[in-house]
């Protein structure tokens, strides 16, 4: 099976901009793609793994705010907005979204590079470290024949990976964590996402997104339970 995974996933209406800049990053070894669209982005996103976006803010008669948004609710990457618009307003918009660095056309190819493998170094380094000190803080077993792989954040179901993405991996993760023990709706959103445009209506989708990969009848939970008005938990000892 191809690869899937992409060290940088380039987004901006302009294919002339995007091809090269995706074609000067593959030079250096930096696995780059491309798209043009919002809804691309938003397709390509769903199958393939991506660790860094390049995201432009005028999309056709889409925002690149809007995507940053969507973006922001499933997944956990670091986010460059690449504009020419100039406006302070437009730069504290990026930023307070959940935009990690903004960067104004034009821009040079070789600085924009050096900026984007700086941060994926610091990213790929975080990731490890929390990986590690996941592996020895509490059981990965989540039943009898379901159990979360910290390393590759994927569920292991009957010997068969079931990939999660990177918010539902955090979610489960943090539940685990704190396993025998009730979580509030406001620890979570404060825990997890750390991001105030962020609801009860989308931790309740993520929730619900990881109960139909978990659970055997996702209507009737056994594992992730719902403890009304308050929150969730993960039991001590895992349901048989």
């Amino acid at each position: 099976m191809a690869d899937r995974s992409y060290k940088v996933l380039m987004i901006d209406d302009d294919e002339v901009i995007a091809q090269t800049t995706a074609e000067y990053f593959n030079m250096f070894d930096v696995k780059t793609a491309y798209v043009t669209s919002y809804d691309d982005a938003v397709s390509f996103l769903d199958k393939n793994l991506v660790d860094l976006l390049l995201l432009d803010i005028n999309l056709g008669d889409k925002s690149g705010f809007d995507l940053c948004r969507k973006v922001r609710e499933e997944y956990d990457m670091p986010i460059f907005f690449i504009s020419a618009r100039t406006s302070d307003d437009d730069v504290l918009i990026a930023l307070n979204i959940g935009g990690d660095d903004y960067i104004k056309k034009p821009y040079t190819l070789n600085v924009l590079l050096a900026k984007v493998k700086a941060v994926l170094g610091r990213y790929a380094k975080a990731k490890d470290e929390k990986s590690d000190r996941g592996n020895s803080s509490f059981s990965d077993l989540l039943s009898d024949d379901i159990r979360l792989d910290v390393n590759m954040h994927k569920l292991v179901c009957k010997d068969e990976s079931v990939s999660l993405k990177a918010m539902e991996y955090k979610l489960l993760y943090y539940l685990m964590e704190n396993r025998g023990r009730v979580v509030t709706k406001d620890e979570l959103l404060k825990n997890v996402w750390d991001d105030e445009f962020v609801g009860e209506g989308t931790l309740a989708v993520h929730v619900r997104h990881l109960r139909e990969k978990i659970e055997k009848d996702p209507k009737n939970p056994d594992i992730i339970k719902t403890i009304w008005g308050v929150g969730y938990m993960i039991e001590e000892t895992p349901s048989k």
